[in-house]
């Protein structure tokens, strides 16, 4: 797997004196060394780039122009790539339930693939986008994942033929199968088991005379961070042997996102305030929950934080700039002296961070640029030197 990008104390204080900070900086040709990762390591695989993870259009263009396909999930994101020129041949609406709107908008816009885990859905789209090609997402059971997608989404084993049977009844072009392991699953056991349980049903929709020739397996893909103990090269050759086995003649989908954006921007924060409160040092920074650290809530991640400053570290909480006390990234984190003014870097910030920040109290959302940088270091040797993670979150 490629090496971590960093800026370095030069790159990254010259970047905050030009631009301002929150500056949230992008690596394209990180997003391409992703993409072509992928690429190689599961070449029958059609990737769908999943718009949520981060929909910065630095990052949306590089794919397009690799030859990404894209998976989005409301009328918002569909209009977003149109506007890029996108052709709808290369989008899929994977959300597994659809609003009218977003129906509307992708009969509009000649968007025609959809996904679904429901009877109801299968009513909806019929009505909308009669002869639609669709795939019936199945549940996979993978309590290890980071994010766990399956509580929300997928059909069981039990109901799958049944759906399968409505689709076709109802008019619907049934392609085949999709499943989801759950964001940042660490091995391949998750995979191997949904592939297995979908060749059986792919077995069990022939007995029936359905033919199914496409089959999605998601994303997940995970990135090597926080500590963990992750082989990506064994990890896809593993997946890569079991689509082989399983489904030599399958057309094959995957839906990636973090994998694709998450290494590819770092943000560059600012300490604008410092007190004591309690016996412990505050650090207020110009970015928070409400911003790009919004992954803290709703991606449960723990974010690296690099710093320019030696000397002895004590813990110190750390905090947004907006007026809700719950703004606080987290408490107790070994932290050298900071003042006013002092930058943090935080890598591999590119994955629901950005895409779900807000505007809440008046503070702006962080800015995007482009920029390259040839500093990096690699993952094994961050692993065995001293990281600056976060301890405990809120």
């Amino acid at each position: 797997m490629n090496a971590q990008i960093r800026l370095t104390e030069e790159e990254t204080k010259a970047l905050a004196k030009e631009h301002g900070t929150p500056l949230l900086v992008v690596s394209t040709k990180r997003v391409t060394e992703n993409y072509q990762y992928l690429k190689r390591k599961l070449p029958r695989v059609e990737v769908h780039y999943a718009m949520k993870a981060n929909p910065d259009e630095h990052i949306v263009r590089t794919l397009a122009d690799l030859g990404s396909c894209f998976d989005v999930a409301s009328a918002g994101e569909m209009e977003a790539l149109t506007a890029m020129g996108i052709a709808a041949a290369r989008i899929v609406y994977a959300n597994p339930v659809k609003t009218a709107e977003g129906l509307e908008t992708a009969k509009r816009l000649g968007i025609h693939r959809f996904t679904y885990d429901s009877a109801s859905e299968v009513d909806k789209m019929a009505a909308v986008i009669p002869g639609g090609e669709v795939l019936l997402r199945v549940r996979v059971e993978n309590p290890e994942a980071l994010v766990d997608l399956n509580k929300k989404f997928g059909a069981s084993v039990g109901e799958a033929l049944e759906l399968l049977r409505r689709a076709r009844d109802k008019g619907l072009c049934v392609k085949g199968l999709c499943f989801h392991v759950g964001s940042q699953s660490a091995t391949a056991d998750a995979y191997v088991r949904a592939l297995k349980q979908c060749r059986d049903l792919f077995d069990l929709a022939a007995e029936e005379g359905m033919h199914l020739t496409t089959l999605d397996i998601g994303g997940g893909f995970p990135i090597p961070i926080n500590g963990q103990d992750i082989n990506l090269d064994e990890m896809t050759e593993t997946i890569q042997k079991y689509v082989d086995e399983l489904f030599p003649d399958t057309e094959l989908w995957s839906e990636p996102g973090r994998f694709l954006c998450g290494t590819a921007v770092q943000l560059i924060t600012q300490v604008i305030g410092v007190k004591n409160r309690d016996e412990q040092v505050w650090y207020f920074l110009d970015e928070g929950v409400y911003g790009s650290f919004s992954g803290i809530f709703f991606d449960h991640w723990n974010y690296e934080f690099v710093y320019f400053k030696d000397g002895e570290q004590h813990p110190a909480t750390f905090a947004g700039p907006s007026c809700d006390s719950l703004d606080i990234l987290y408490r107790g984190h070994n932290a050298p002296a900071l003042e006013e003014g002092d930058l943090i870097l935080v890598p591999d910030c590119g994955a629901y961070t950005s895409a779900s920040a807000t505007t809440f109290n008046g503070f702006a959302k962080a800015k995007s640029i482009v920029w390259e940088t040839e500093n990096t270091k690699s993952y094994t040797v961050l692993k065995n030197e001293q990281r600056h993670f976060i301890a405990d979150a809120v």
